[in-house]
């Protein structure tokens, strides 16, 4: 039975979630407070996680291609008659790659998706809209196609729109992600965009990269105010700046190759290590059970080079006869590979493993 309301209790703000994934920007509004009426995506998996998170916040999904009129219908209906709050979302924009002259980007037709980014906001009329991308956007065509966005979220001066990059590691994540923010006001409240606020935007702890011989060798920076910031970053009692380590080194005793959830029993396993940062402890939520975990298995030649990778590193750090693919002669799956490592691969896991923050 739903909670009745108490008199005179103010609704909670509401959005509207396009390109919605899994629901990570939709979790984020309700953490601040919103209720997601209603969100898209066309993929079944990430919907499916969608689900599963908010099935119990009263979030109507739509499965489906957002270019669909029958879909973008659904999400109108979701919304009906009341004045919304918000539209967030991450539209691709794999048609901003490339600047022509004179030429509208909204109109290629790899920006389908979005231009109808943009028609759900002309639709709908928002009080605000908050847009994110790749962080690419800003500086490319000399900053002619983050002209264009602004000009086009705009909507011919009905909002204000500006445009900031942000890291998510300077609000307590850990992992340096550099995510592109267009927030858009409507103009007839006569508020200005803002943007989250955080004391080591512009102090994070970056390496610097010295040339070793065959070798390289990472450094931090040793300003006074990113020292500062590196010890905040090493404090275990502190979640404002958060290592790997922090986050997930209560792990190390999962081994690769073990499956620890059997669907649809949703089993756990008690934890073999104590908690050791305010992170951990805080994710645990004073649970003593871990859930949902499924550690990999690691063939030896990826061992050989993880290890190889100084701290900050990355595949081009390898050396030569770590380089070729199979080191140790073993080799995985029916068809066999020759050549080189693909770099997206080790660029995937040095990210992961090496990164300081």
């Amino acid at each position: 039975m739903a909670k009745a309301r108490l008199p005179n209790t103010p609704s909670p703000p509401v959005c509207l979630d396009l390109f919605a994934g899994a629901g990570g920007f939709s979790e984020g509004f309700r953490q601040a407070g919103f209720h997601t009426v209603a969100a898209n995506d066309i993929d079944a998996w990430a919907g499916a996680t969608y689900v599963l998170n908010h099935r119990h916040h009263g979030t109507k999904f739509v499965l489906g291609d957002i270019s669909s009129f029958a879909i973008q219908e659904q999400l109108f209906d979701a919304v009906g008659k009341r004045e919304l709050d918000v539209i967030i979302g991450g539209p691709p924009c794999q048609g901003f790659s490339q600047v022509r002259n004179h030429a509208r980007l909204i109109d290629d037709p790899r920006n389908k998706l979005y231009r109808h980014y943009v028609s759900v906001i002309r639709r709908l009329r928002p009080r605000v809209f908050v847009m994110e991308n790749v962080p690419g956007l800003e500086n490319l065509g000399a900053g002619a196609v983050r002209a264009q966005i602004l000009d086009d979220l705009s909507l011919k001066g009905e909002y204000r729109v500006e445009c900031r990059v942000l890291d998510a590691a300077a609000f307590g994540v850990p992992q340096n992600r550099l995510r592109i923010l267009f927030v858009g006001v409507r103009h007839d409240l006569n508020v200005l965009p803002q943007f989250p606020f955080s004391p080591y935007t512009d102090l994070l702890p970056t390496l610097s990269r010295y040339s070793n011989g065959k070798r390289w060798t990472y450094r931090h920076r040793q300003a006074p105010e990113t020292v500062r910031t590196l010890a905040t970053l090493l404090d275990e009692t502190s979640s404002a700046l958060v290592t790997v380590e922090q986050a997930i080194g209560d792990l190390a005793w999962l081994r690769p190759n073990r499956k620890l959830v059997r669907k649809p029993s949703n089993d756990s396993i008690a934890y073999e290590a104590n908690a050791t940062s305010a992170y951990q402890r805080a994710r645990r939520a004073n649970s003593k059970e871990l859930f949902n975990a499924d550690v990999p298995s690691i063939r030896d030649d990826t061992v050989r080079r993880l290890l190889s990778i100084p701290q900050g590193g990355n595949y081009r750090d390898l050396p030569e006869e770590l380089v070729a693919r199979y080191l140790s002669g073993k080799k995985m799956g029916s068809r066999a590979w020759t050549g080189y490592v693909e770099p997206k691969i080790f660029f995937r896991i040095s990210q992961t493993v090496s990164r300081t923050l």
